[in-house]
């Protein structure tokens, strides 16, 4: 294989009925990074049918080129559409990397790009460079239960492919007066060749308010707890700061909170402006999901918790008393207090 005539650094845009999902752009900002390091072009490639939104957004975050294929049959999500238009584009275009979100949709995606194309996928990666003496990306993820951090490399064979974790990063600062070259590739996909069929989307019961992911201020609960009625205090604090509830995974464990809210190593990534600890002890398989906090304010009875070692402020006392304190200041300074 001559890995020479294998160029640019792709980014696919997630769409949910024509909307972005914010991982696309989280990953153009690292797109841009890798791209400037192997001296190559960052690129986007959507695939939708009402997807101005989303060249709109990749253009304004950065995108040299933004590869396009529309077409009703791209309206909702399917591995066999998707993949077909993606592997057309990939066996005329030869990518050197492709960076997909790994949401539901990303890691199916990936999975049948890296099969057809028959090359390596990196799954749930978490950080990204390139070495300098090879151009190969560098990815790293968490492994063995996030006890360490492996660092994997796709050396013989290309595009360079892995899934990134959403909120691993954060979105890159918008470009102005940004020009990207659109190419729009004419990619049909025969309705007999989409094997499954979306019928209706059901909304999950738990689904209501800011979504954890984009939250800018997480109030999280763990073990310390002690039980599902008290995560009421912990969503009137998130709810007075405008954020949203998150939990360890003992919590989710004891069937306390659902499984949306967990995050960490089999949850999700955060990167709130503002991440407070509730009764967390801060094991590794947790600090892998929210490390990357602007600010970490931790609350726990134990002073050796692990959670202190990576929080910016940290609060030895009660959670039963600390955060109901909390609360009481957050109404005061809101006017909200009788």
């Amino acid at each position: 294989m001559d890995l020479k005539q294998y160029q640019d650094v792709w980014v696919f845009i997630d769409c949910f009925q024509g909307h972005p999902k914010d991982v696309g752009y989280e990953l153009l900002g690292q797109g841009r990074l890798l791209a400037e390091a192997l001296k190559q072009k960052c690129c986007a490639v959507i695939i939708g049918e009402n997807v101005d939104e989303a060249i709109k957004g990749a253009t304004e975050y950065g995108a040299d080129i933004i590869y396009v294929v529309r077409g009703e049959e791209y309206a909702n999500y399917s591995a066999d559409a998707y993949g077909h238009a993606f592997l057309e584009l990939c066996e005329k275009y030869h990518p050197n990397t492709i960076l997909i979100g790994a949401t539901a949709n990303g890691r199916d995606l990936g999975s049948k790009l890296a099969i057809r194309l028959k090359t390596g996928l990196t799954a749930d990666c978490t950080a990204l460079s390139v070495e300098e003496d090879t151009g190969n990306v560098v990815w790293e993820r968490p492994a063995f239960g996030g006890n360490l951090y492996a660092r994997i490399l796709c050396s013989e064979t290309r595009p360079q492919m892995g899934t990134v974790r959403p909120g691993a990063f954060k979105k890159p600062q918008k470009c102005q007066n940004k020009l990207s070259v659109m190419i729009r590739e004419d990619i049909r996909t025969k309705q007999e060749d989409i094997l499954t069929k979306v019928i209706d989307f059901i909304k999950a019961k738990d689904e209501s308010g800011i979504k954890l992911e984009e939250a800018e201020y997480i109030v999280a609960g763990g073990r310390g707890l002690k039980g599902a009625e008290n995560f009421t205090m912990l969503k009137e604090l998130a709810d007075l700061l405008g954020g949203s509830v998150g939990a360890s995974r003992a919590a989710v464990d004891a069937g306390w909170i659902p499984q949306s809210k967990q995050v960490g190593q089999t949850g999700k990534t955060v990167t709130p402006k503002v991440y407070i600890a509730c009764g967390i002890s801060g094991a590794v398989q947790h600090l892998a999901g929210m490390t990357e906090s602007d600010t970490i304010i931790a609350i726990n009875k134990d002073a050796s918790a692990p959670i202190f070692e990576v929080a910016d402020y940290g609060i030895v006392g009660d959670v039963f008393e600390m955060v109901p304190a909390m609360i009481k200041e957050m109404r005061i300074a809101k006017n909200l207090e009788q």
